[in-house]
């Protein structure tokens, strides 16, 4: 007999697609994309097998929403992130965001490798890449609060980078490291001459 929970999730089919693809996401960290199939998330989700086809009719259309999904609650952490530091310097930025890695190699691990495996699934799925392409976008939009655009690719390429490294590695990267990498892109580098400088190589020229 249908219970209660199982009629309401009837009448509200937004509902039951919001509730498969969280469920498609925690298939996802655990048995990683190798791993997903329907029926897993069905059982996940509490849901009928053919309530996830009905709705996710291939295994491309269930990692699909649930890309999405997670480039949408990304993009919502980061517009929070952002309001409640309005103004950061450059070492405060490099603090912070060394921060923010450490808790993707930490207590986040599990969402992150969620996260990378559904990036990485564009790889061979071109569909995919339009939405794969938001989370480098999102970054980089977060990041150009405090610096400018080409140093905010930069950066949002290194932290890609230190948490791919953390996460697959067998020696993750300590603070102090991630927080050289990161002043260093952040903060101008001393021993380099500024463009237009008279020790910058390209204003020099050759003596008659």
């Amino acid at each position: 007999m249908p219970t209660e929970r199982s009629a309401r999730r009837r009448r509200d089919p937004q509902r039951r697609i919001e509730e498969i693809s969280a469920a498609t996401e925690k298939v996802i960290a655990t048995r990683g994309i190798e791993g997903l199939t329907h029926r897993a998330v069905a059982e996940e989700a509490d849901v009928p097998l053919g309530a996830t086809t009905y709705h996710f009719a291939t295994k491309d259309d269930l990692i699909s929403a649930a890309l999405q999904r997670a480039v949408d609650g990304y993009a919502a952490y980061l517009e929070d992130w952002v309001a409640q530091r309005p103004g950061l310097t450059a070492e405060q930025l490099t603090v912070l965001l060394t921060d923010v890695l450490l808790s993707c190699l930490g207590p986040q691990r599990e969402q992150q490798v969620m996260e990378f495996e559904l990036y990485l699934a564009a790889l061979r799925r071109p569909a995919l890449r339009p939405v794969a392409d938001q989370y480098v976008e999102l970054s980089i939009r977060a990041l150009a609060h405090y610096t400018d655009p080409v140093t905010a690719t930069a950066v949002a390429a290194a932290m890609n980078g230190l948490t791919l490294r953390g996460l697959a590695g067998t020696h993750p990267p300590a603070r102090a490291d991630i927080e050289a990498v990161l002043r260093r892109l952040l903060t101008p580098n001393p021993a380099l001459a500024a463009p237009g400088s008279r020790n910058d190589p390209g204003q020099q020229r050759i003596a008659p």
